[in-house]
């Protein structure tokens, strides 16, 4: 394959900039090129092939153990996992996600991981892609009744049992969750080591962080769309200021403080 008089410029556009596959006559003919250019772009080609093959790599293993559990006749695997524990205000948001098998997600990760760009678009993957998903939430008041972990706890049945459909088996990232009557199997750093549950973490970050830029607008100044009411400088500065607001979470030590331990 001769590559003299032909664009360059459209080589990377096809191969580097839209993932086109890389026969092995172009990596040759690229090879065999004396350009400065032609070299380049060999050795970014390359780097992308090196790239993608970690980045199946990942993947397989992020998969391997609902694989396996589909190959042993597990046909309906769901991952569950909460976000929100830590913030000052907001509720706690778990999602529960049933994948089919062999479903292709790139990029998928612990939310923790991504960015909100990458987290919106795998969400909607996730979406469009899923056997079945569920959000499932626990408000600023049942944290304050119930605590914390087992207001996560709440949410996250909540979402298990909206799913369209009971799962054969319930994957959770580091726990059990009770008052559900089917298998359940609890896998430390789970949202980083299973897919599902890397899936129903993403999804719950994004149902949460979107629901905190809508409480932004009934609540300015406290930085909810930025912090997602997390204890930041901003949001502890306001708490000084404006005193909570009725979904802030007055169990919580700074929201405490400042409420003079009043209840709602």
């Amino acid at each position: 394959m001769e590559l003299r008089g032909v664009s360059l410029a459209e080589i990377r556009r096809r191969y580097v900039r839209e993932g086109g596959r890389v026969s092995g006559v172009l990596r040759v003919a690229l090879r065999d090129d004396p350009r400065v250019g032609a070299q380049d772009l060999l050795r970014n080609l390359d780097t992308r092939r090196r790239r993608v093959a970690a980045e199946q790599r990942r993947l397989r293993r992020l998969f391997a153990l609902e694989h396996d559990l589909h190959q042993q006749g597990v046909e309906h695997v769901a991952g569950v996992d909460e976000v929100g524990v830590g913030p000052l205000a907001g509720p706690v948001v778990a999602a529960s996600v049933v994948l089919p098998p062999a479903v292709r997600l790139p990029g998928l990760n612990d939310s923790k991981r991504l960015t909100r760009a990458a987290r919106e678009r795998i969400a909607a993957e996730i979406e469009a892609l899923a056997c079945a998903t569920s959000v499932g939430w626990a408000s600023s008041e049942e944290i304050d009744q119930l605590n914390i972990y087992h207001a996560a706890l709440l949410a996250m049945r909540r979402a298990v049992e909206g799913l369209a459909r009971a799962p054969d088996m319930l994957l959770v990232d580091a726990r059990e969750v009770p008052g559900l009557a089917l298998p359940q199997r609890a896998i430390v750093g789970g949202d980083a080591r299973v897919g599902c549950i890397a899936a129903a973490s993403v999804l719950a970050k994004v149902h949460r962080d979107a629901f905190m830029r809508e409480l932004d607008q009934l609540h300015p100044g406290y930085g909810f769309a930025s912090n997602a009411g997390y204890g930041t400088a901003e949001h502890l500065r306001a708490l000084q200021r404006l005193g909570p607001t009725p979904i802030h979470r007055r169990s919580f030590a700074p929201v405490y403080a400042v409420s003079g331990g009043t209840e709602r």
